[in-house]
């Protein structure tokens, strides 16, 4: 800090503190002139209001007193008072500096004690869940939200309900931050007709118990031949080729009649980015770890 500055400073925490403490001090001891019946004899109100004079309550003037004592300690204490750097010598760098060192001696302890180990077990080790659960926050949140519940309008999937695309073991977790995905539903709006895909939806809806026409149901399960290829006969996935389970009552973009008609007929489009470049791989493996953590939790 210049000098200029340095004097500014210590000018305005004079008038500050110096205006204010003289006027306390004065306080205490002006004497205010007062009618017999102790009033100063201001009145508003034709006479109804009456301006009286008290002393200071004690308690008023102990607080006030103190707090001018600590303003004044940490001016001496710590750097404030111009280019005077305090007794203490304490900066916001020291500080940051310490605490950095600090955060960096058990950052180290962690990934020393989790290295090598599998995903699965990791994600029970709660101080190692603590640190990948702000990777998650800087690096997933955006899409999938920070309570990890996904997002309809990005296509980014619940993290949380145990239904996963491309598997949930650590492994394919991992795989998925690491590398990134990229699923594809192809649009059948070119191949199939307004009411064809109106029977197929049907069906489809059927398969998990979803509100349906059974009729328009029954018509459309010829056309779940068109599925087939990528939902297995039984509709229940495949996690090779990242086709969600069409039983399971979980739906990515929406489960009513008219979110399935529209998937069918537009198709859909899912890409997860990949991390690995930026994570590193031991990043990486904490941010998997909490992620299998978060729909594998005690009772779900």
């Amino acid at each position: 800090m210049s000098g200029f500055w340095s004097a500014w400073v210590i000018v305005l925490i004079l008038i500050n503190i110096g205006v204010p403490l003289f006027l306390f001090l004065w306080a205490q001891r002006v004497d205010i002139p007062t009618q017999p019946d102790g009033t100063t004899g201001h009145v508003w109100a034709h006479g109804a209001l009456r301006e009286g004079v008290r002393r200071l309550p004690t308690w008023w003037v102990v607080i006030s007193a103190v707090g001018f004592v600590a303003g004044i300690g940490y001016l001496v204490l710590y750097p404030g008072f111009g280019a005077f750097k305090g007794v203490l010598g304490w900066t916001s760098q020291g500080e940051l500096a310490q605490t950095r060192e600090i955060n960096q001696a058990r950052e180290a302890a962690l990934r020393e004690r989790v290295r090598g180990k599998p995903v699965e077990a990791i994600a029970a080790d709660p101080e190692a869940l603590r640190v990948a659960e702000v990777l998650f926050v800087d690096n997933c949140a955006a899409c999938h939200g920070r309570d990890a519940q996904g997002n309809r309008a990005l296509g980014a999937p619940n993290l949380t309900d145990g239904d996963w695309l491309y598997g949930g073991d650590g492994k394919a977790i991992l795989a998925s931050i690491v590398d990134g995905r990229g699923g594809t539903m192809p649009p059948f709006g070119g191949s199939l007709s307004g009411a064809e895909i109106l029977e197929l939806a049907n069906y489809v809806a059927s398969l998990s118990g979803k509100p349906h026409d059974s009729l328009r149901a029954q018509l459309g399960k010829r056309l779940f031949t068109n599925c087939v290829p990528c939902h297995g006969a039984d509709g229940k996935g495949n996690t090779a080729l990242g086709a969600p389970n069409l039983t399971d009552g979980v739906w990515l973009y929406g489960g009513t009649i008219a979110e399935i008609s529209e998937t069918i007929r537009l198709g859909r489009h899912g890409m997860m980015p990949a991390w690995g470049a930026r994570l590193g791989q031991e990043n990486a493996t904490l941010l998997a770890a909490w992620v299998y953590a978060q729909s594998h939790r005690t009772g779900r």
